[in-house]
């Protein structure tokens, strides 16, 4: 790994434990050197600073973490390099993303992929349209969607064109980074955790009955009760995510 990346990483890792670089250095050399976590803080305090066993995972995993980011950034780069796609201040977007969840929101309007509903309705000129109607500065929609009507592009009608058009803006809401962060924000603060039992399963997952019909806010649900929660559901029962009203 570059020294650059490696200074960095320690960096970050140490001001998250709020202990000193060197300390963050010393934990890293010794797991990339093949040392375990207990023998490190048993064996290797007067390297780590006495760091506990706690600490030294804590730094194993997140230097994991921040690697894989680091490793995902690289493809990334790589990827819209080739395409010729790659503009300085998508570059900067991109550097600065501290999440793969951040990163992946970034990259996701570049991303190869299938011919979508959008991309068609694209194809057959309905780009303006969709500026149009998410600009909301017309009175009537569907009277500007009239000049949109092409049959030999499949557009027969006005309301053919609408759809169309409502397609690219679904795209686009949903590759826009800001409102991605936004909603995940939202479902963090505001999400619930629902669980119920399919019906005919309940003598299935009797040791889960607790779990049959119950609703827990996101935000406050410990992680063993979460746990379970995924166990039920991979017992054929559902469990879903919404939002509170």
């Amino acid at each position: 790994m570059a020294t650059t990346a490696l200074n960095n990483h320690t960096s970050v890792i140490a001001a998250e434990l709020r202990v000193s670089p060197r300390q963050v250095e010393a934990t890293l050399e010794l797991l990339d050197g093949g040392a375990t976590v207990p023998f490190i803080a048993r064996y290797r305090k007067e390297a780590t600073g006495s760091l506990d066993e706690v600490a030294v995972a804590t730094v194993r995993d997140r230097v994991a973490q921040l690697r894989e980011l680091d490793k995902r950034r690289e493809a990334i780069i790589k990827s819209l390099t080739e395409r010729d796609l790659l503009t300085p201040e998508l570059a900067d977007g991109i550097a600065a993303a501290e999440t793969l969840a951040e990163l992946e929101d970034i990259y996701l309007p570049f991303r190869p992929k299938r011919r979508t509903r959008a991309t068609i309705a694209r194809e057959r000129g309905l780009e303006p349209l969709a500026e149009l109607l998410l600009a909301q500065e017309i009175a009537n929609p569907r009277q500007a969607a009239a000049a949109y009507i092409d049959p030999e592009k499949e557009v027969p009608d006005a309301e053919s064109a609408l759809a169309g058009a409502r397609d690219i803006i679904a795209e686009w809401i949903n590759e826009d980074p800001d409102i991605r962060a936004r909603l995940r924000e939202l479902f963090r603060r505001r999400g619930m955790v629902s669980s119920r039992a399919v019906a005919g399963k309940e003598t299935e997952g009797t040791k889960y009955s607790d779990y049959f019909e119950r609703e827990e806010p996101v935000s406050r649900i410990p992680s063993h009760r979460m746990l379970a929660l995924r166990r039920l559901f991979a017992r054929r029962a559902s469990c879903a995510f919404r939002s509170l009203r």
